[in-house]
């Protein structure tokens, strides 16, 4: 055994674990989430290694993916958080942009921002974006320093106007508040080198916001991994790239999509040779957990990027995976609305006490009790190898739910359950590829997470998705990305320039500047490549589109690869000036895990059992999911049964197996 390397994905029901050891040898393991997410993960950890037969002491590497900060987000939950800024502009955000969450809802409220107006704080200083006209005062920024302390404060978030131009006033300000205070200061020059003062001054109280709680997490991680022999995790960015835990910790608002952006990269590796082979566009890769689905777009071999997210109302302007999430998952809650309509989710039955058929004591039907009944999954099934299911307390939930809506008893529900959900998530792919001017049909779907490979055949039959491809760890799939993640660094800076009047030399200092910054955080930068870009747009536009800036500068490539993209995003390009706002640079060292080759020994075939489609009762050949040999094939309908997920292969569908054991399904095969 030359080496072992393990990934954990922590999501809202299950921790999911990766190990590989030796060149290619992969064992997987899932675990119920925990209160304190690193116990869970140390929990997971050893159970990965007793199926190997390791000790954990002889894992080399360590990569994580956290919904830590996330979780502090969207439960509020995060530091008691205080603002400084510069005087007048104390109210920044809470007006925002002034845009209606509901247009014609009258009623409708924005999210309360992180930092109320008490704990927002102004100094007197100027700063224009031609340089420092008022510098600030140390006495002034002493005597609020004592305010904060007066006032109880965990984190301070400092946001200067134009500081991201000249960041004199707030680099001083930052010094002087860290000099005075043992709170942690996230300063906005340092978090979004960027214009846009909502943007930037949202972003930098994010960052303080959830400093505190990833910190002591990761505290905590580092701890309990110690003393089990670990090494210090690695943890993914939003931006679907690896850093130390040291650098995460410096900057925590890159790991607001930490775990959705791993799955996106383990799809893109497994789906990466189907796509070549059929010379698909790209693919659609489709993550469906226990709490809710992430889809995501993968074009030219890369998952698509953004910079503009929204998490629950809050503006995060940070480089992430662009990720479409729907509160649609395996623990989605089906319920009835005022209008006597069957819903399913946002609300999520969780790990505890999870849904009805967990035995947990949870009483509400859910979509994984739905999939028991239809013969989906096994009634006999020990979920992710320990859970065993209670069929009984399934039905009984479903069958409540059929009297709230009227339907004729559980297995009526149950098939309204799976309509709503599929229907919930075909509008989540509608929106990242025909409302976007992307053809689904020239796609293929990757499916994964423990209910994705349930749902995926009849979500790719509406949209015209083919094929769709189930990779072999499918229901642990993020923590596979984890360990085939690159280790990506991120540098900003707004400079905004119209290539007609650029100077190129002046652009490429910038860049080198910005590479630097980068490198300084990469843990290997002998080996590290250093990509360029310029987030453009034509004048006169509010959004940029981001272009690639090969070797030195050349205003001419750029604006030509510019007006391509602006075709490629919006079907038209104009003869009009273009703009050069924001210039990016990032560091990029090449990881990965060796392709796996699967090679059972065990017979598939486990016989039979009746599953429901369309409303008509089919009896279904059941195969064990892991025996399956490469070239094998498997005509619908199947259910192929797994430890951590269930492939369902309706009839008229058929799957044939991969060298690496994927799965690639394919209609009208019959």
């Amino acid at each position: 055994m030359s080496s072992a390397r393990v990934g954990v994905d922590v999501g809202g029901t299950f921790t999911d674990v990766v190990l590989v050891t030796g060149e290619s040898d992969l064992v997987t393991a899932k675990v119920p989430t925990t209160d304190d997410q690193s116990v869970g993960v140390v929990e997971g950890i050893r159970k990965a290694c007793r199926t190997a037969g390791i000790e954990p002491g002889e894992i080399e590497e360590f990569v994580h993916g956290t919904t830590v900060s996330v979780n502090a987000l969207l439960e509020r939950a995060g530091a008691t958080t205080a603002l400084v800024t510069t005087e007048g502009f104390r109210d920044v955000l809470e007006i925002g942009r002034q845009a209606r969450p509901a247009l014609y809802d009258l009623d409708a409220e924005k999210p309360a921002p992180l930092v109320p107006r008490r704990r927002r704080y102004e100094v007197t200083e100027r700063t224009t974006p031609d340089g420092v006209e008022t510098p600030v005062d140390g006495g002034e920024l002493r005597g609020v320093a004592a305010e904060l302390r007066s006032a109880g404060v965990e984190s301070v978030a400092v946001a200067f106007l134009h500081a991201y131009a000249h960041p004199e006033n707030e680099r001083r300000a930052a010094a002087v508040l860290r000099e005075e205070l043992d709170v942690p200061v996230s300063a906005s020059h340092e978090v979004l080198a960027e214009f846009r003062e909502f943007e930037r001054t949202a972003t930098t109280a994010v960052d303080a916001y959830v400093a505190p709680t990833v910190d002591a997490y990761l505290g905590r991680l580092v701890e309990r991994t110690g003393e089990a022999g670990v090494p210090s995790p690695r943890v993914m960015q939003s931006n679907g790239g690896v850093a130390t835990a040291d650098a995460v910790r410096s900057r925590p608002v890159g790991t607001v999509l930490s775990g959705p952006a791993a799955g996106v990269v383990g799809a893109s590796r497994a789906g990466e040779a189907v796509r070549d082979e059929r010379d698909l566009a790209g693919l659609v890769t489709f993550d469906m957990g226990g709490t809710s689905s992430d889809v995501s777009l993968v074009r030219d071999g890369r998952a698509e990027r953004t910079a503009d997210a929204d998490v629950d109302g809050i503006p995060v302007r940070t480089r992430m995976v662009d990720v479409h999430t729907v509160g649609s998952g395996g623990g989605s809650v089906a319920w009835v609305d005022s209008g006597e309509a069957l819903r399913v989710g946002p609300e999520s039955a969780g790990a505890d006490p999870g849904p009805a058929c967990y035995g947990r004591g949870g009483e509400r039907a859910t979509v994984t009790d739905a999939a028991v009944a239809l013969g989906y999954v096994d009634e006999s099934a020990a979920l992710g190898g320990e859970l065993e299911l209670d069929a009984a307390a399934a039905h009984d939930a479903l069958a409540d739910l059929a009297d709230d809506t009227g339907l004729d008893g559980a297995l009526a529900a149950a098939r309204g359950v799976y309509r709503v959900a599929n229907a919930t998530m075909t509008r989540a792919i509608r929106e990242v590829t025909v409302e976007r001017g992307v053809d689904p049909r020239e796609f293929g779907l990757v499916a994964f997470g423990g209910a994705g490979p349930m749902h995926a055949a009849a979500l790719a039959a509406e949209l015209g998705l083919d094929p769709v491809v189930v990779p072999l760890p499918s229901g642990v799939l993020s923590a596979y990305g984890l360990l085939d993640a690159d280790e990506e660094h991120d540098a900003v800076r707004t400079r905004l320039v119209r290539l007609d009047d650029a100077d190129p030399a002046a652009v490429d200092e910038v860049f080198a500047e910005l590479a630097d910054e980068a490198l300084a955080d990469v843990t290997e930068p002998d080996a590290a490549a250093v990509e360029r870009t310029a987030d453009c747009r034509y004048a006169g536009q509010s959004f940029e589109l981001p272009v690639r800036v090969d070797g030195d500068f050349d205003a001419a490539a750029v604006r030509e690869r510019f007006r391509a993209a602006h075709e490629r995003a919006y079907g038209y390009s104009v003869d009009e000036p273009v703009e050069a706002v924001t210039l990016r640079a990032t560091a990029r060292v090449e990881r990965g895990v060796a392709d796996t080759v699967h090679d059972p020994e065990d017979d598939a075939r486990r016989g039979t059992r009746e599953a429901w489609f369309d409303g008509e009762a089919r009896e279904a050949a059941v195969y064990d999911r892991r025996s399956l040999s490469p070239g094998s094939r498997v005509d619908g309908p199947a259910v192929l049964d797994g430890r951590e997920s269930t492939t369902v292969v309706p009839p008229a569908w058929a799957g044939t197996v991969r060298r690496d054991g994927a799965v690639v399904l394919t209609e009208g095969s019959q």
